[in-house]
């Protein structure tokens, strides 16, 4: 088992390492280019949007639901955790280059949804699926055995993902941080099941609604705790802020933390952790905006701008900044214990401890939920509609099975195949660049509605 463990971590620390980077790195640049500064120049499109018309064109679900599932699913327990380890391992630098990479990310994240709404399809029941696989499938059509095995496994690696990662780990995290309060792991897994059941078994309409709730509720709850603590110490913002830029271009690492001491570890800790929280180039938050009701692939492809300022540049900052005003940056500890003592230092009385805590059971049951529908949807083109309803029950049991298990190596696989689930959406994004090109100049050609 050390053995598999080895080999695991090692593939790990490719798919995630610097030469990897550069490619996640450099497609958010080329797509950027590509789109000429989509982020930037429809940023407040982006925004207008979320308040705008309710359902057109075909889909299944809202636009805004859309959204919100899909920030469900990016926003979880990464955004507690990965963020710290980001900031401990590889210093403050860290939280500066995670975001850089949001920043490019947004013009992967939309190229991402304009592809997967282009090439989405009805299954037999009526229900629109999209995502990487369908790019591959239906935009490779004179390529069919490659499109046929890079789409497989792109399903493939979502529903093992999904399954493991953001299914069990999930409730197998919720049972550890209340470990301290004796309750059951089996009640806890009980519990998670029956409400996972409640929605999902729904379908993704239902899923969309409570989601539409869950995630400005979840949101709104952790985000103002993070303020009052801001305002607590307001005189350390700006230091903060300041520390974060200088060490980025300097290398300053946490007490103990010799690795971070390089300018290069900060930014591998910064872009890595970053890509892990929005999942830009990941690919995964596209098979849900796939569903929506629009009238054109970029009218929903404007919201992956949204996604990843809200996740990386909104709710880690919150994160990282809550840690460094309260100076226990440098305490030695490292990803929730670290944010944990963060929140305990920063509120008065339990209120800290109790806050992680309820963000660490909504963040992750919401990822749960999120990445239910991008299992099905893997499933789905693996298998067929038929597979649907058996899988939503499957689902739920795994929920249950995440409470009272732990093996690690299926831990590190997950983390594995989650990295190898990337290379078919990277592969797809710089096949299908021109296509992003050409939808973005029909929706936003000169004299179009759209401009801002």
């Amino acid at each position: 088992m050390d053995a598999v463990n080895k080999v695991l971590t090692t593939m790990t620390g490719f798919l995630f390492g610097p030469y990897m980077l550069v490619i996640y790195f450099g497609t958010g640049i080329y797509l950027t280019f590509r789109t000429k500064g989509i982020q930037f120049r429809k940023f407040g499109l982006a925004f207008k949007s979320m308040f705008g018309k309710k359902k057109t064109g075909d889909g299944e679900i809202r636009s805004f639901w859309a959204l919100a599932t899909a920030l469900s699913s990016c926003i979880g327990v990464g955004n507690i955790a990965a963020v710290a380890a980001a900031l401990a391992i590889g210093g403050p630098g860290a939280i500066f280059w995670m975001w850089v990479a949001a920043i490019f990310g947004m013009a992967t994240k939309y190229s991402e949804i304009a592809l997967a709404m282009k090439y989405r399809e009805k299954d037999d029941n009526g229900v629109w699926h999209g995502g990487a696989m369908y790019v591959l499938k239906n935009g490779l059509s004179n390529h069919k055995a490659l499109a046929k095995f890079l789409g497989g496994f792109f399903a493939f690696a979502a529903t093992f993902v999904g399954l493991i990662s953001c299914n069990m780990l999930q409730t197998n995290t919720v049972v550890s941080s209340l470990d301290a309060y004796s309750v059951p792991a089996w009640l806890i897994g009980l519990i998670f099941a029956v409400l996972t059941g409640a929605v999902v078994i729904g379908g993704v309409k239902r899923l969309g609604r409570v989601t539409s709730i869950l995630t400005p509720v979840m949101g709104c709850i952790y985000l103002l705790a993070g303020l009052v603590i801001l305002i607590l110490h307001a005189d350390q913002i700006l230091p903060s802020i300041g520390l974060i830029v200088t060490s980025a271009f300097q290398g300053k690492a946490a007490t103990g933390g010799f690795a971070g001491a390089t300018i290069g570890f900060a930014i591998r800790q910064g872009v890595t952790r970053g890509i892990m929280s929005n999942e830009a180039g990941i690919g995964s938050s596209a098979m849900i905006h796939a569903t929506a009701s629009v009238d054109h692939p970029c009218e929903q492809a404007v919201f992956g701008i949204v996604e990843v300022f809200f996740d990386t540049i909104v709710v880690c900052t919150m994160t990282a900044l809550v840690i460094l005003t309260t100076g226990v940056w440098n305490s030695g500890e490292t990803s929730a214990a670290l944010s944990a003592h963060a929140f305990s230092v920063g509120l008065p009385g339990e209120w800290g401890s109790i806050i992680v805590i309820v963000a660490t059971i909504l963040f992750a049951f919401s990822t749960l939920l999120g990445w239910s529908w991008y299992a099905e949807t893997g499933m789905t083109f693996l298998f067929g509609d038929k597979v649907v309803k058996p899988f939503r029950f499957v689902w739920c049991v795994f929920a249950f099975l995440g409470s009272v298990i732990n093996v690690s190596v299926v831990w590190n696989l997950a983390d594995t195949v989650n990295g190898l689930m990337a290379l078919p959406n990277l592969i797809s994004l710089w096949i299908f660049a021109a296509v992003v090109v050409k939808l973005t100049d029909s929706y936003f050609g000169k004299g179009k509605k759209n401009q801002v």
